[in-house]
């Protein structure tokens, strides 16, 4: 240990891991100021107070507690979005079927709920009732994401463009049957299923006006987090992710691997629709593709893949989701300009991703010299 090391009383170990820690979010870090100046710069040339959009932003997202419950709410479908381009990013997949398994997991639950009314007589039986809703939404999500890992592993198809198809394959399902064979007669100029009986809808976090969805995502992101960290299923994971060929010589079953990691995934999907239909919407409608799935994408980047750190980054994200009533009231900005501001951070990290990219294959580079 070097004098140095002493005086500052950190091991060399624990240096080193402060130092990956830094590297790992320096440049996301810096995409997400990036993003915040350009919006600024954005709004100043439309001719927007961009200090004043930035403090409604704010008070919208964390100013007061109705914006902390607003913003949890907003958060919550994202934790479990990000999940689903996060695990199969792990294992060495582009996979961005987020939003069609998780249309898909709503549907499922929109069409078992209404089939279960009849056996809810007592508490036990509702609480069954609702992990059933729940579980049938996980089921969906999971077989439908299972595609294009299946394809990838199999035939060799790119998962990114599957995947972007299937999204687009289980709007026009649910379009199909919300509007025929599973339309509520009741609804005239917005179609939808059956309502979901009074008694499954599920119910509020005690002391909060925050559906228990967000106490779910929480759980299966610290639930992944140890998966990815402190399993050999992770661990695997990461070799495959780092190197496919390294991991055939080692002997693991990619196949098993692409699967289980795009079940989960797609599990993680399906029950943010499920919780949707369940706790907020409390039937299958056309905004049951209210873009969840996409946001889930950036989320992920910015969490750089980590299941931990998709909480903080959800929230975040969430926050400025819930600010956007305030800009569209104070500022008469248009319900799209929350949007603009996720596409600058989208554009950021992509940046910093490339740049991070290009400077470990540069250290490659000085390391073999």
């Amino acid at each position: 240990m070097t004098s140095r090391t002493l005086a500052l009383g950190v091991s060399p170990r624990r240096r080193r891991w402060l130092g990956k820690l830094a590297e790992a979010w320096a440049l996301p870090l810096l995409a997400l100021t990036v993003a915040l100046l350009s919006f600024g710069v954005f709004l100043a040339a439309c001719g927007i107070d961009s200090l004043a959009a930035a403090a409604l932003i704010w008070r919208g997202a964390f100013g007061t507690w109705f914006s902390w419950q607003n913003t949890l709410q907003k958060a919550s479908p994202l934790l479990l979005t990000g999940l689903a381009m996060a695990l199969p990013a792990r294992v060495g997949l582009m996979v961005i079927g987020g939003e069609g398994a998780l249309v898909i997991g709503g549907l499922a639950c929109a069409v078992i709920g209404p089939a279960l009314a009849g056996l809810v007589l007592n508490t036990a039986s509702t609480i069954a009732a609702q992990a059933l809703m729940l579980a049938s939404g996980m089921a969906a999500g999971a077989l439908w994401l299972m595609i294009p890992g299946a394809l990838r592993f199999w035939r060799g198809v790119n998962e990114t463009i599957s995947s972007l198809l299937l999204n687009a394959i289980a709007i026009a399902v649910m379009d199909q049957l919300v509007e025929g064979p599973l339309r509520d007669p009741a609804s005239l100029n917005k179609p939808s299923t059956l309502p979901l009986p009074p008694a499954l809808m599920l119910g509020h976090i005690p002391g909060l006006s925050v559906h228990i969805g967000l106490g779910l995502g929480l759980i299966c992101c610290v639930a992944a987090g140890v998966l990815m960290q402190w399993t050999c299923f992770g661990f695997a994971a990461d070799i495959n992710g780092g190197n496919p060929r390294a991991a055939q010589i080692v002997g693991i079953d990619i196949g098993r691997l692409l699967l289980i990691a795009c079940a989960l995934a797609g599990a993680s999907a399906g029950l943010a629709g499920a919780i949707e239909v369940a706790a907020v919407q409390g039937s299958a409608t056309a905004s049951l593709a209210s873009g969840y799935g996409y946001s889930g994408i950036l989320v992920s980047f910015l969490a750089r893949h980590n299941p931990f750190a998709i909480i903080p980054i959800s929230v975040l994200l969430g926050g400025i989701a819930a600010s956007d009533g305030l800009l569209q009231r104070h500022l008469d900005l248009p319900d799209a300009t929350v949007k603009v501001l996720q596409g600058f951070v989208f554009i950021a990290v992509l940046a910093a991703e490339t740049f991070t990219g290009r400077l470990q294959l540069w250290r490659g580079g000085q390391r073999d010299d």
